[in-house]
């Protein structure tokens, strides 16, 4: 399985360990084709591309991911972008987000019926709802 994962990176690194994490328990599923999205030091290295490299490898990883699993806790333009063209391509989508004081999800995520969007509070949480997603195959 090839796995596309989205989290933020220009809209705030604050998750960035977590998306390691989440990185890491995807992998057992299959190719994490996105795994610089947590790791800082990967990170680094794609600034030696240009935006217009970044766009094409990342709509080239989406084309051929099986499912789009996005962290959406940290409001970012580029995950919306690409939920948005996970959508239209037909692909599988889950949406993580971990409520707290002071955030709110997009409705335009919480409302599309076409996600699943679910929300949990800690890693071993959300590792159990990406086991059922990626089970009901």
């Amino acid at each position: 399985m090839n796995i596309y994962f989205a989290g933020s990176i220009r809209g705030g690194r604050g998750d960035g360990e977590l998306y390691g994490e989440l990185i890491a328990f995807l992998s057992q599923y299959g190719s994490v084709l996105t795994e610089h999205v947590g790791n800082d030091v990967l990170l680094r290295a794609e600034k030696m591309l240009s935006e217009k490299e970044i766009f094409s490898r990342d709509m080239g990883w989406l084309a051929q991911a099986d499912v789009l699993v996005a962290e959406v806790t940290t409001p970012s333009l580029g995950v919306g972008y690409e939920l948005g063209i996970a959508q239209a391509m037909g692909k599988r989508v889950m949406c993580l987000f971990r409520p707290g004081p002071g955030r709110d999800l997009s409705a335009m995520v919480a409302g599309n019926n076409l996600f699943r969007v679910e929300c949990y509070q800690n890693i071993d949480e959300a590792c159990d709802l990406i086991d059922t997603f990626l089970a009901a195959n």
